[in-house]
């Protein structure tokens, strides 16, 4: 919490596919060899082509960079242009483009005139600062939903407090993010307040992202510990323990 592609139909093709490949459907203008890759000099884009299969193409592809990012496979500092990563996803450059403006919102990536995309190289020093924006949003509001919520209501959370377990003992930080979010979300919901929702989860994502200087994916040990925090608050929140629940909610916002 302190830091997010669907697979194809069918085991047989799932059988007959390399792990972590995903289908994308044919787009106009990719049958060949993209041109203009990393201009100016630019790193080469990693030539893996995972393959999706959703409905829209640009969500697919967003989805496939997040995963790269968190995955380390796109490295902070370095320019890649979206003609290099159609190609690698199999796609024209424009939903590439499409996709990287919304990394660019969601503070991951910068534009560079005439050359693609560069990924943001962040410090320990800002990711405090996500937490420390995080725990005032945040904490107040878990802390008045303990005083209010049922613990029918907690308890119905449960699925996803196990959810963030599950994919943190995977060792995946993509699946897990997207499940840590996913349990945040949820508590958040509770207090009727979409526009909290959207900020505290803009906040979240953009703690996930990688930082310079450190591993692209903390260890699994680090991240089943960070999961069992989920389940230990919902404990608490359940059993209607404010103080248990009030160090527990500070303690999982404290920076690392």
């Amino acid at each position: 919490m302190k830091q997010g592609t669907q697979g194809p139909a069918g085991p047989d093709a799932a059988a007959a596919r390399p792990p972590g490949q995903v289908r994308v459907p044919p787009q106009p203008g990719a049958g060949g060899p993209a041109r203009g890759e990393h201009p100016h000099g630019g790193p080469h884009a990693p030539r893996t082509r995972p393959l999706i299969q959703r409905s829209s193409v640009r969500g697919q592809i967003l989805d496939a960079l997040r995963t790269a990012l968190l995955a380390g496979e796109l490295k902070p500092g370095e320019v890649y242009s979206a003609p290099a990563l159609g190609e690698r996803f199999g796609v024209s450059a424009t939903p590439v483009r499409e996709a990287m403006q919304q990394l660019a919102l969601e503070g991951a990536v910068e534009v560079v005139p005439n050359r693609g995309f560069r990924v943001l190289e962040r410090s320990g020093r800002e990711l405090a600062e996500l937490a420390e924006v995080r725990a005032l949003i945040e904490v107040p509001v878990m802390l008045r939903l303990a005083r209010t919520v049922p613990a029918a209501r907690w308890a119905e959370l449960r699925p996803l407090a196990e959810a963030t377990v599950r994919a943190a003992s995977a060792g995946c930080r993509a699946g897990y993010a997207e499940a840590d979010r996913a349990f945040h979300r949820a508590v958040l919901a509770l207090a009727g307040n979409e526009q909290l929702v959207r900020i505290a989860e803009d906040l979240h994502r953009r703690a996930q992202w990688p930082l310079v200087g450190l591993p692209a994916a903390p260890g699994r040990a680090d991240l089943v510990a960070d999961a069992h925090e989920h389940t230990a608050l919902l404990d608490a929140l359940i059993a209607g323990d404010p103080d248990v629940v009030r160090d527990l909610v500070e303690d999982h916002f404290a920076p690392s």
